[in-house]
């Protein structure tokens, strides 16, 4: 028997088809083994960074069957991904089957970057040996980021807050959002004027221009208003510029999480977790790569395709070289693995993303499209103010945008005019604006930033904003991500005391000596020893250090509710606070706007129970809680057998039963929320009725991400200016009816 052994059970069952039970195919599941979640046994630092690797949790059968296998199996290959976690998965694997002392010698690796029958059959010829450089990478990587985050988190509790974390990567990561708000924070505005007009050309054809310059001062604007309405205008140039629109190379990891957020609206997690259902099920290569290389046959096969469909005339090979500094091993882009097929997968999002990478695949190894970009100026006789222009662009040649039309853009089209033509003014206007502060970033944008900068690697990069949000060091607001108030302490409190390891220039020269264990250019315990000694040395020193309980003085204007005293900040559970600078002697607080937070004043009784109702402030943010927590259910009789059977009752404790509590929106001030308020908000979850077609309850209820109606497991967003606190059964019904939209930007309409 031959045993062949990958990661996922959907790729077993995929290359199963393709060897026709030549071998008995079998999934590890993912990793088998990793760290202990004790750091005091996970890595022996004293005798050269060793790891001590247990089974990981819950992994006990899959290795066991493994093993039972691997002692019948003549020939074992072991066939996980074409990377550095694909490498430490065959090493850990061939180590567990030492470990059931199975006899056999035959254990072979096999790598390959596409799921088909063909590139199985040729894997299978050329097995090789586990490569122990890739492994040792794996592994440092693995090691440092166990050592930095427990040693620094460790820290952070003891400095700051307990249960708060450090990352390697997660820390810069964090850092760079954290500088974007403060940039945001710190941006003036500046006043500016947008003037546009609409005229008429002699042949009584509308035309829009708007001013070149946007002036800084309304005296100016209003000069150039006056100036336009007193004095004859005319055509002062036509420019008229053939350009050459090139396609892009096709997609690494990185680029792929970009264009599916911008296309498709996808979150960088949500597009590699589709990606690999392509992969596995061979409609795509791997997913995790810094490469823009095709291979030889891939593009032949692709330029039959474009001469084929599209005609000779569209067909121009291209060579694209990667430019990440980083790029890890010799993988290609990821692309279709058959490009006669236009579509693939099994479900909308998968067809959707299949379609993206089909398109820029096809479309880098086709012609550039000619594009024309017209350009019309016009001034007043005299030109004493700014000209006003107008552009357009008409496509004359389309290229490569016959594969992918989604990314042409709407043509322009500007009415016939010549130098010199007079044309009528019917109107024009000023438009007061202010320049705006630098946008923060989207998961998308994010990706890019760290890509440019040279932080972690294509496969780190959605989990590491999945950690981030995770951790609630940021939040997403729509699209957006800002840092929390324990985002902004924590990244704080790094950048002070440890600045150097969150650094763009450390964090990206890690990453280079990581590849040089992966090229055998450098040794595993000189790199991770040049990294651990002043790292603990720094740590030691920072241990002396006060705790980072001050965040600083409030302003003035804000005393004590207790005692009139100077407040400072401070963070809690739930953010931000002001305290009392006189803590612990005075315990007065108020909240950042300025609100008091009192501890055990209800504001108010519920009408039907007479329970007191409570504002508070918690972990989540501020929500209203009905009861002191004080009640509790009536104990139980349990009968307890004695000797001879007799029988004693035995009177259980008394439980507690938990109060109810309910978030109060963000736009409500805490000082205004009233007993009528917190009723409403307590209603939630709202039972709207029964199902026509189920019999199963319909609920409103608001979650994570924002209100929804739910039927049996199904959830529906509740979108303004129906509300989770009066939708009706007939609404919710309507809602439920309709397809279920995807998470993510709505696909913006041409």
């Amino acid at each position: 028997m031959k045993l062949l052994i990958v990661e996922s059970p959907a790729k077993a069952k995929t290359i199963s088809k393709y060897l026709d039970g030549a071998y008995e195919v079998k999934a590890s599941v993912g990793h088998v083994r990793d760290l202990p979640k004790s750091n005091k046994k996970a890595i022996d630092v004293e005798l050269g960074f060793i790891p001590h690797y247990e089974i990981s949790k819950g992994k006990e059968h899959v290795v066991s069957e493994i093993q039972a296998l691997a002692k019948n199996a003549d020939e074992i290959i072991l066939a996980t991904d074409p990377d550095r976690e694909g490498e430490a998965i065959a090493w850990h694997l061939a180590e567990l089957i030492k470990e059931a002392k199975v006899k056999t010698k035959n254990i072979k690796r096999v790598t390959y970057q596409e799921i088909t029958k063909e590139a199985i059959e040729e894997a299978l010829k050329h097995p090789r040996e586990i490569d122990m450089n890739l492994k040792l990478a794996q592994e440092a990587r693995r090691v440092l980021d166990r050592l930095f985050g427990y040693d620094l988190s460790g820290l952070i509790w003891k400095k700051v807050r307990y249960g708060l974390s450090a990352g390697r990567v997660q820390s810069p990561a964090l850092r760079i959002i954290v500088e974007r708000e403060r940039e945001i924070k710190a941006f003036i505005p500046e006043d500016y004027w947008t003037i546009s007009g609409e005229f008429k050309t002699e042949k009584k054809v509308n035309l829009s221009l708007i001013c070149e310059e946007e002036p800084r001062q309304e005296k100016e604007a209003e000069r150039i208003l006056s100036e336009a309405k007193n004095k004859e205008w005319n055509i002062v140039d036509i420019k008229e510029t053939k350009v050459k629109r090139a396609p892009k190379a096709p997609f690494t990891t990185s680029t792929l999480q970009q264009a599916a957020s911008s296309r498709l609206g996808f979150t960088p997690s949500r597009t590699m977790g589709i990606a690999q259902k392509l992969y596995e099920a061979g409609h795509i290569t791997y997913m995790r790569t810094d490469s823009v290389s095709l291979g030889a046959q891939a593009v032949l096969s692709i330029s039959t395709f474009i001469e084929k469909e599209y005609g000779k005339e569209n067909l121009t090979v291209r060579t694209f070289k990667t430019k990440s500094k980083n790029a890890q091993e010799a993988h290609e882009a990821i692309r279709p693995t058959h490009v006669e097929k236009e579509n693939a997968g099994s479900n909308d999002d998968e067809k959707k993303l299949y379609r993206l990478i089909w398109q820029r695949t096809v479309a880098s190894q086709m012609s550039d499209a000619d594009v024309l970009r017209t350009k019309i100026l016009a001034n007043i006789h005299g030109a004493t103010i700014p000209a006003f222009s107008a552009n357009g662009s008409r496509t004359l040649f389309p290229g490569w945008l016959l594969a992918d039309p989604d990314a042409k853009g709407d043509d322009v089209e500007l009415p016939k005019v010549s130098v010199g033509e007079s044309v009528d003014l019917i109107s024009i206007e000023a438009q007061a604006k202010q320049t705006q502060p630098p946008s923060r970033y989207s998961e998308a944008g994010l990706v890019k930033e760290l890509e440019k900068r040279g932080i972690g690697r294509p496969s780190t990069y959605a989990s590491t904003i999945k950690t981030i949000i995770d951790r609630e060091y940021v939040e997403k607001i729509g699209s957006a991500l800002k840092p929390t108030d324990t985002g902004e302490v924590v990244s704080t409190f790094i950048e002070n005391n440890f600045a150097k390891y969150i650094s763009d220039e450390f964090t990206a020269e890690m990453e280079d000596e990581l590849d040089d264990i992966a090229l055998g250019k450098a040794q595993y315990i000189r790199t991770l020893k040049n990294f651990y000694t002043p790292f603990t040395k720094d740590i030691k020193e920072q241990e002396k250090s006060e705790k980072a309980t001050n965040l600083g003085e409030a302003d003035p204007k804000f005393k004590c509710p207790k005692c009139g005293g100077s407040m400072i900040i401070k963070l809690g559970r739930g953010g931000k606070f002001l305290s009392c600078s006189r803590y612990p002697e005075c315990d007065g607080a108020l909240m950042m706007d300025g609100t008091e937070i009192k501890k055990d004043e209800p504001i108010g009784l519920h009408p039907e129970t007479g329970e007191p109702i409570f504002v508070k402030v918690g972990k989540y943010g501020p929500y209203v809680q009905l009861g002191d927590g004080s009640a509790t259910e009536k104990p139980e009789e349990i009968p307890v057998e004695v000797q001879e059977g007799k029988k004693k009752k035995k009177i259980s404790k008394p439980k507690k039963i938990k109060p109810k509590m309910a978030s109060i929106p963000k736009e409500k001030p805490l000082s205004e929320v009233t007993v009528a308020d917190a009723l409403v908000y307590l209603s939630l979850p709202r039972t709207l009725g029964t199902h026509p077609e189920s019999g199963k309850i319909i609920t409103a209820n608001i979650g994570r991400f924002g209100p929804y109606v739910a039927h049996d497991g199904n959830f529906r967003s509740i979108k303004i200016p129906e509300s989770p606190y009066t939708i009706e059964l007939s609404k919710a019904l309507e809602l439920l009816a309709q397809e279920k939209k995807p998470r993510g930007f709505a696909k913006k309409k041409k």
